[in-house]
């Protein structure tokens, strides 16, 4: 095959954060409730928050992403190749030795 696959990477370490929370749970805990209510609406009563739809926000160690070039033949091989890669550029550390591909994108 022709052509080149761009891939993005980004090294996770065993201490990084990630949480997934609803919406509505976020709007079910007292305190943020009351915060919204405070800044948006302050002084008016009897107001009550809601959600439509199932939304969650995600929340996570913010990471750097890392880029690397290969040829399409090369698509089985994509992990390996961005460890080699996150080795040569001296990412990989202690804690820290785990890759997570972001984005895999082809070029022509």
């Amino acid at each position: 095959m022709d052509g080149k696959i761009m891939v993005t990477y980004k090294i996770v370490c065993k201490n990084d954060f990630n949480l997934e929370l609803s919406i509505e749970k976020l709007l079910s805990n007292e305190k943020i409730a009351r915060a919204i209510k405070n800044e948006f609406a302050k002084g008016i009563r009897n107001i009550e928050l809601f959600t439509k739809e199932n939304s969650k926000i995600f929340i996570e160690t913010k990471k750097e992403l890392y880029q690397f070039e290969v040829n399409k033949d090369d698509f089985a091989d994509l992990i390996s190749l961005a460890e080699e890669d996150a080795t040569a550029r001296k990412l990989v550390k202690k804690d820290c030795s785990y890759i997570e591909l972001v984005d895999i994108q082809t070029t022509n």
